[in-house]
């Protein structure tokens, strides 16, 4: 069985525009032949509330975020809004012939569940993988199918996104980690001309109802039902576990899931110079920039 050469790149907790700035960078490098596929494990620091490409800035509640002194950033991947804070965060970067990320959406993002699968069974909970079909499904399907960013905001995606909750955690779609029915880990992926980007959120810790704060309810018994709903359909690591799981032995799980299910061999690595410059530009160019996080 042939070994692929991945590398392997920790990155410090940092805010949302960067995080995010960064991934877009190693996609283009990955484009060029210039950087390896590549796993990211990191963190946020503020917290971050991130939302979907095709989301409305509407959606957030901005007086609240600030009070808490969180931030507010876009993703270029689906989905609904994700507050970052007491998680590990993974991303995936790689070409489309890259064996793992070939295919279409679904192939490769079942694939990569088994990764995750493997991780947070090695860390000791009892997780399975959600196959059915629903609306929310369609919707994510919808949002992960390949199509150019700017063709994704169809009629259908617009309508299902108004009828439904903007928390991503709210409902697991197919090939998403469940622990008892609840949702574990929220991951979303874009195909883009450059190659694949998927990335997604381990909750490690902490109240994950937060994210009620940074959005706009009409009234507050929406916001406190939103809550209450949302701890219905929602796990932390700890929440199964009854203990806390450390960010080191999360990210330890995850490279050995990556390995042990899809043949890959890591190389701790640093990025580039060139990704390191060309990150600090799309800060500045679009994820810091209210004309990309406020556009919807």
């Amino acid at each position: 069985e042939i070994k692929m050469n991945w590398r392997l790149l920790y990155t410090p907790p940092s805010n949302g525009a960067w995080n995010m700035a960064v991934d877009e960078s190693i996609l283009e490098h990955i484009h060029r032949g210039e950087s390896q596929p590549t796993l990211r494990l990191f963190a946020w620091n503020p917290p971050c509330l991130s939302l979907g490409h095709a989301q409305s800035f509407s959606d957030v509640d901005m007086d609240r975020v600030k009070e808490h002194g969180w931030e507010v950033v876009r993703r270029v991947t689906g989905g609904r809004a994700i507050l970052h804070t007491d998680e590990l965060t993974y991303s995936v970067t790689g070409s489309t012939d890259v064996p793992v990320l070939a295919g279409g959406v679904l192939e490769s993002y079942s694939r990569l569940a088994q990764a995750l699968l493997f991780a947070i069974r090695e860390l000791g909970l009892t997780v399975e993988i959600k196959k059915d079909g629903s609306r929310y499904t369609l919707r994510k399907e919808q949002e992960r199918s390949g199509l150019p960013f700017d063709t994704l905001r169809t009629s259908l995606d617009r309508q299902t996104a108004l009828s439904i909750n903007p928390i991503c955690f709210e409902v697991p779609s197919t090939y998403e980690i469940t622990v008892d029915g609840k949702k574990l880990i929220g991951s979303a992926q874009a195909r883009k001309k450059e190659g694949v980007l998927q990335h997604g959120s381990l909750p490690l810790t902490g109240d994950l109802t937060r994210i009620c704060d940074a959005l706009v309810f009409k009234d507050e018994v929406s916001r406190k039902n939103a809550a209450e709903r949302l701890l219905t359909r929602a796990a932390t690591v700890e929440s199964v576990l009854g203990m806390e799981t450390a960010w080191e032995t999360a990210a330890q799980a995850f490279v050995k899931g990556f390995e042990a299910q899809l043949g890959i061999y890591f190389q701790r690595g640093e990025m580039s110079r060139s990704e390191s410059e060309r990150a600090e530009e799309l800060v500045k160019e679009k994820y810091a920039n209210p004309a990309w996080t406020e556009r919807i």
